[in-house]
């Protein structure tokens, strides 16, 4: 009887070599044959039958399921959709008396119990099994079969055997990692949790390997380009690395629910070991600025290859990006969000609370909740069947570490309908994001003995405007509206009456007199280094002549809201007659701000106004940001297949100082991994200038990204879309 089992050399025209190590690479392999454990064996009436080979047709059978971008040998497939292997024996299968077997497996203890151990039948033993398997045809000694992974199957890396049983025991072919496969939720199909619907939301959310997070303030919205790079090699096996690192039970890994939320705790490093340490601290020598990075592909590349120590550092939205990058590369349908004016309300109940002292100075002491001027997170797309039907559909989750959520650093997933609706008992962490969205700031003075009083309240400061990317395009999409309803409406009043019957603490500032005057703060979009004017404007809605006497607090913030130093106190006083608005200019100069900045800071001005006639207080403030100077990418030639072209990055520094330690990247996902260079210094007015030659392998639209980063100037960023011939 014939005891050859498979050539360990790949066969057949689209057989591929695995490049890269598998994050299960040290499995438990099931024995290449097992003795029969029954009566004595009749002599065989047919020659035995032995395999061959295995071809998994990876070419074809990756068209067909949507996964031809992923930058691996091995076959890739989506849950619940029928994939092709053809198998080559030593002689024709005889299927009403061979007895032979797919076994697919995945982890160290396959268990068919478990779902991580599944056995197909094509030969004369029919056994009724998770995934279908069909013999679609035979062609000699070749066998094509279709198998079908089930539409809730574990997702991860699969090792295939091919068994054939006889009377004398059971041969397995030996594991041949050339044809181990991968399966990954299907977007495509209706019966998967993850399924969308259009194809155009498909091509954006789960196809797309670039895309745009924006960021700056909510009157001045800027944006970077992010490389997700989820088909990129490598980032496959990192992703399934992070979830083996963390521990996730493959059980758990058929869920789509369970794997966003997993990812959420496990993309930050606090109290898991995870990908990424967040830090605003400004000191980021030991490891990479967060404003630094360009994309997902290098931080989760290091990752796995370092063994799974994370890496240093990110800020809100490195965390998004990779987040972005993880759900994507598994199949997840997933976008970054910006929170516009993103309450971090420390107690849970619903106020950021701004101090001040008796002069109206901001008292940074005491002020301890915080304004980001945005936050990012992601948003993913599934159907909840733990909930509700209506709160299917897109649902938060945020990796970057604020809060714990049963006991570890994540959050999410919580649907979006749920939000909107103060739906808040429903898992997970609805009230945080919630209050994210809708905290008002209410803004207390202390007199020299600490006590407080509300002074004045802003119930639409917080959640200003929630945007992301649009579908096929680089503007932005407004989404604000399915997260929270238009404020002061009937349904506004509904969901916040909603979200108190939940236990969200009730908003009762009846104490507060109305002042009858509005103030605003304004100013024009300014570079780092410019002087500028604010503006105070006054609206007096009583019929009585008014004068305010206003004290002005400039303060240098972190994007957190966050201050770092006071660099201003100004008292302006103004008349202003019955039904009329008076402006009143304040001059801010450089050489005021430019020595208290600190890395990606922006200016916020707090105004504390005090009406002479009524002794009535008001408040406002205002959050200017800095832009940062101008990065240009250049090309060269027209980019063809094959043929090299020139791209060149070009910057100046306009400061009056020298630019120290600077870190330069450049990537283009399907075009040029990272590429970094570091200067040692760039003099006042001096020039940078950094070319590198392309040659593309692959036609189509490619996008380049270039960042600036050293610790006086970070968000220098540049992007430019090319076309390859």
């Amino acid at each position: 009887m014939s005891h050859t089992i498979s050539t360990p050399e790949p066969w057949g025209p689209q057989r591929g070599r695995l490049t890269l190590a598998s994050s299960n690479s040290d499995e438990v392999n099931p024995p290449e044959y097992e003795a029969f454990k029954g009566p004595s064996p009749r002599a065989p009436t047919t020659q035995a039958l032995s395999v061959l080979g295995v071809d998994m047709y990876v070419t074809d059978n990756k068209k067909a399921h949507n996964t031809s971008k992923y930058k691996n040998t091995n076959l890739i497939v989506r849950r619940n959709k029928e994939f092709i292997i053809i198998i080559r024996f030593d002689r024709p299968l005889n299927n009403q008396q061979d007895n032979v077997y797919l076994e697919f497996m995945i982890g160290n203890t396959p268990d068919e119990y478990k779902g991580t151990q599944i056995t197909v039948s094509i030969g004369k033993e029919k056994r009724d099994g998770n995934w279908d398997g069909r013999v679609i045809g035979m062609q000699g000694t070749e066998v094509t079969v279709g198998i079908t992974p089930d539409a809730s199957c574990i997702i991860g890396r699969f090792r295939t055997f091919v068994a054939v049983v006889t009377d004398f025991g059971r041969q397995r072919t030996q594991r041949n990692p050339d044809t181990d496969f991968y399966v990954l939720f299907n977007p495509w199909d209706p019966e998967d949790m993850v399924y969308m619907p259009r194809d155009t939301d498909r091509q954006e959310y789960v196809m797309n390997d670039v895309g745009i997070i924006y960021n700056g303030e909510y009157n001045n919205i800027t944006s970077r380009a992010w490389n997700f790079g989820q088909f990129e090699k490598g980032v496959l096996d990192a992703c399934l690395l992070v979830l083996d690192a963390g521990k996730v039970p493959l059980l758990y890994r058929g869920n789509a629910i369970e794997v966003v939320r997993q990812g959420s705790a496990l993309i930050n490093s606090q109290d898991d070991d995870g990908v990424l340490v967040g830090s605003w601290s400004g000191e980021y020598s030991t490891g990479t600025a967060p404003t630094a990075w360009t994309g997902s592909p290098e931080i989760l590349l290091k990752y796995a290859r370092d063994g799974c120590v994370p890496v240093c550092f990110a800020q809100c939205w490195v965390f998004a990006g990779v987040l972005n990058t993880f759900m994507r590369c598994l199949g997840i349908p997933a976008r970054v969000i910006s929170n516009y004016c993103s309450a971090h309300d420390n107690t849970g109940n619903l106020k950021t609370d701004i101090i001040l002292d008796e002069d109206g100075r901001v008292n940074r002491s005491r002020t301890r909740d915080s304004v980001w001027n945005y936050h990012s997170w992601n948003e993913v797309h599934m159907k909840r069947p733990d909930l509700p039907e209506k709160f299917s559909g897109w649902q938060v989750i945020d990796c970057t570490p604020q809060e714990t959520s049963d006991g570890l650093y994540r959050c999410g997933p919580t649907s979006v309908n749920a939000i909107r609706d103060g739906e808040l008992s429903y898992p997970f962490d609805a009230r945080f994001v919630f209050a994210e969205l809708n905290s008002d700031v209410v803004y207390h003075q202390s007199d020299k003995y600490g006590n407080t009083k509300i002074i004045s309240v802003d119930t639409t400061y917080v959640g200003k405007l929630l945007i992301t990317k649009s579908v096929n395009s680089n503007a932005y999409e407004d989404i604000t509206s399915a997260y929270k309803y238009p404020e002061g409406s009937d349904k506004d009043k509904q969901a916040m009456q909603m979200a108190e019957r939940r236990g969200v603490p009730t908003r009762d500032y009846s104490t507060i007199p109305e002042a009858g005057v509005d103030i605003e703060l304004q100013a024009d979009t300014i570079k780092i280094g410019d002087n500028f004017k604010l503006t105070l404007n006054i609206k007096n809605q009583t019929s009585q002549t008014c004068t305010l006497s206003a004290v002005i607090t400039g303060c240098v913030v972190y994007y957190t809201g966050i201050t770092s130093s006071i660099f201003k106190l100004d008292n302006k006083a103004a008349t202003v007659d019955p039904w009329k608005t008076s402006s009143v200019m304040i001059d801010v100069t450089a050489s005021e701000y430019m020595p208290y900045r600190v890395e990606q800071s922006n200016l916020l001005f707090v105004v504390y106004g005090r009406i002479e006639e009524n002794g009535k207080t008001l408040s406002a403030m205002r959050v200017v940001t800095l832009l940062p100077p101008d990065l240009t990418i250049k090309v060269t030639g027209t980019p063809w297949v094959g043929r090299d072209f020139m791209v060149t990055v070009l910057f100046r520094n306009p400061f009056n100082f020298i630019l120290k330690n600077i870190q330069l990247r450049l990537e283009s996902p399907g075009l040029i991994t990272t590429k970094m260079k570091t200067y040692d210094h760039i003099a006042p007015g001096g020039s940078l200038q950094y070319t590198e030659t392309i040659t593309p392998q692959y036609p189509g639209k490619s996008v380049l990204m270039a960042c600036l980063d050293c610790a006086a100037v970070r968000q220098v960023t540049s992007q430019l879309e090319i076309f390859v011939q």
